[in-house]
């Protein structure tokens, strides 16, 4: 059977390209590995993630309450896990293969491989199509340390469906996985280890989000930071993780070890070389501006290429593959205007450059900050953080970045103000609800003006006006 496109994975750029090219009327084939479609973010990365860290934190606060009326609670590791299979459940049913063959999309489970340029195998049949799509996502790094097969351990497809629940976690790398499983396993009870080679944690953030969020994980967890695993050995009472950092060597005791390293692209098994596909050093996918490999009829989204691995960024991919596979149309991915969030309590949000990029790409620039404890709503409730904004010579925004509470949710405006090519006034202007947590933006905003109209010569001219109207 031909297909005007084929999707290979059911993931977030896979279900975008399948679904929008089905209802534009192509005739469109999914092929999934699992048995059932959503990838990694709904089944082993955001959706159980966030379900464990909603637990996490809800335990949290409740742990301190009861402390203060002289009860102690232990967290319910199953019924944490119950939760999360409940949340994954509920969004199954809207990623169904039910829901995808009503809009006519044809279904298909098992691994694919290619057999040519126009041709896959799934299940020991050949189907043909004009176009592909190649959204396969990623697996975790296994890093070659010295023990750890030997000793086991977790990643982000197994730590949600771990038998019991670790007393002490051992966590390698200080990337957004391994704070957020971090503070959520801490969170609920375990004694949690983090161990990084960076300098410090969070090694894409601003360096003031990266110092704050270390400071206030501290206090939950503990950082290891410029330091290496030498080996992983097994003792009577659990496993053991032998750490370096400069010339000093330490032995860190777990009853889990989590890795979370990196990712690595799943093209091994596809038999990309058939089908004339290039692969970089690392088997990702080398595409273009318009998302094309070097066959420019096979297109790929999502971890599989590289680029920004996030389910929203590879369903923004899928929206980009749509038009030019489906349509023809020469459109081009950006990320200039792509954020990311990190869920830990505070939350971390990340739009743009950070002042180290901006300042190396524009020189001159002009970054407007301020702390969280300077606004209403945010003293209410006794919650830390800050915001900064970051502008070109022409009053762009160029970045921007914050470390407060739901800082991913009430940061969206300045997202929109970027993608606009808005000025930093423009979110000075806006009106914000009394006291709401978004008052942040303007009060940061209204930095511009105060040195705009009050710290400059218009002050004078305008008290010489006022004199004279008077």
């Amino acid at each position: 059977m031909k297909y005007d496109l084929i999707v290979i994975g059911g993931g977030s750029g896979g279900l975008t390209a399948a679904s929008g090219a089905a209802s534009f009327g192509a005739k469109v084939a999914l092929i999934e590995k699992r048995s059932t479609l959503g990838g990694d973010c709904l089944h082993v990365g955001c959706v159980p993630s966030k379900a464990l860290i909603h637990q996490a934190n809800e335990f949290f606060t409740g742990k301190k309450v009861a402390a203060e009326q002289g009860f102690k609670l232990t967290a319910d590791f199953e019924k944490v896990k119950a939760s999360i299979q409940t949340s994954i459940q509920t969004i199954q049913d809207h990623d169904s293969d039910e829901r995808f063959e009503q809009m006519g999309v044809d279904v298909f489970h098992g691994t694919a491989e290619f057999t040519g340029t126009h041709e896959v195998r799934v299940n020991g049949e050949t189907i043909t199509g004009k176009r592909f799509v190649i959204a396969v996502g990623s697996s975790p790094l296994i890093p070659d340390i010295e023990g750890l097969k030997e000793a086991g351990f977790q990643t982000n497809e197994t730590i949600f469906s771990m038998e019991s629940f670790p007393e002490k976690l051992a966590i390698i790398g200080g990337g957004p996985i391994g704070v957020e499983m971090g503070q959520a396993f801490a969170r609920m009870g375990s004694k949690v280890t983090v161990i990084d080679r960076s300098s410090k944690i969070l090694s894409k953030e601003d360096e003031e989000i990266r110092d704050f969020m270390t400071g206030q994980l501290s206090k939950e967890l503990t950082i290891y930071s410029n330091t290496e695993v030498e080996k992983i050995s097994v003792s009577e009472t659990g496993k053991v993780v032998h750490v370096k950092t400069g010339e000093k060597k330490e032995a860190i005791e777990a009853d889990e070890i989590l890795l979370a390293m990196g990712r690595v692209p799943n093209t091994k098994g596809l038999n990309c070389e058939t089908a004339g596909i290039n692969l970089n050093d690392h088997g990702h996918v080398i595409v273009n501006e318009y998302l094309q490999s070097s066959q420019k009829h096979i297109f790929a989204a999502g971890d599989v290429t590289g680029q920004y691995i996030f389910t929203h960024a590879a369903g923004q991919e899928g929206k980009t593959i749509v038009q030019n596979a489906v349509f023809g149309v020469k459109s081009k991915i950006s990320y200039e205007n792509m954020p990311w969030n990190v869920y830990t309590r505070p939350e971390v949000f990340h739009l743009g450059l950070t002042e180290k990029e901006a300042e190396e790409k524009h020189g001159k620039i002009t970054v407007y900050k301020k702390r969280l404890n300077e606004v209403d709503r945010f003293v209410t409730e006794q919650e830390s953080g800050f915001i900064k904004l970051i502008m070109d010579q022409k009053g762009k925004i160029i970045g921007a970045h914050a470390a407060g509470e739901g800082a991913g949710d009430w940061m969206q405006s300045v997202v929109m103000a970027k993608t606009n090519g808005d000025k930093l006034r423009s979110l000075s202007g806006m009106v914000y609800p009394y006291p709401n947590r978004a008052a942040a933006i303007q009060t940061a905003a209204d930095l511009y003006w105060r040195e705009k109209l009050f710290d400059g010569g218009l002050k004078k001219w305008a008290a010489r006006y006022i004199k004279w109207f008077r």
